[in-house]
């Protein structure tokens, strides 16, 4: 039987200024399907306050995931304090973890040339998808790794990602771990750009 409950939303392109509508759909659709986790994608916190907030209205559980120390700089965060400050005072957890679709894949190609097995799926989903669909795969796997969110269980987790700032994708899986990729199931795409 098909349902028809549930429409995607196709932003006209990619980008910071969807991030607003795209968790406004991401926390709704959360709340009508019973799911009790939403992973985002956050590189300075600020994408992360806005998503733990609305979720917070309807108890959902938010969980922000982050670039490792050292991606922009070396020994450095990306996320900023008074974005830290605040996801702490709400009891937010924040993944901060190699990228699942790269890692020390990436230090191998930018060394020895060539991409890596890891690396072409992750410039597949770039490519048919657009960023976002691919953050959204990499930070589930992330957080399933982290053990902030259940695998196995048969229960669902949405997934926000974005292109460079803010948020412009959603998705709904049923997630599962790094080392288990293939069982990593797509339900629902909530919201996504036409373009990239």
């Amino acid at each position: 039987m098909i349902q028809l409950d549930a429409m995607t939303r196709y932003f006209d392109s990619p980008g910071e200024a969807n991030t607003d509508e795209a968790i406004e759909l991401a926390v709704g659709r959360a709340a009508e399907r019973g799911i009790e986790h939403i992973v985002i994608a956050s590189s300075t916190g600020k994408t992360g306050v806005k998503c733990a907030e609305a979720a917070a209205k309807k108890g959902i559980k938010t969980i922000v995931v982050t670039y490792h120390y050292g991606f922009s700089k070396k020994g450095e965060w990306t996320i900023q304090n008074k974005y830290l400050e605040k996801l702490r005072q709400m009891e937010v957890p924040i993944i901060s973890a190699s990228h699942a679709l790269s890692g020390v894949e990436r230090s191998m190609t930018k060394k020895l040339g060539g991409p890596s097995r890891v690396e072409v799926i992750a410039e597949a989903l770039r490519g048919l998808f657009g960023q976002g669909m691919k953050v959204c795969v990499e930070i589930t796997l992330m957080a399933a790794d982290a053990g902030a969110i259940p695998c196995g269980s048969g229960k669902e987790v949405i997934a926000i990602g974005g292109s460079a700032k803010g948020s412009d994708t959603a998705v709904m899986f049923e997630p599962s771990h790094s080392n288990s990729f293939f069982d990593l199931s797509v339900r629902e795409i909530i919201a996504m750009p036409r373009s990239r």
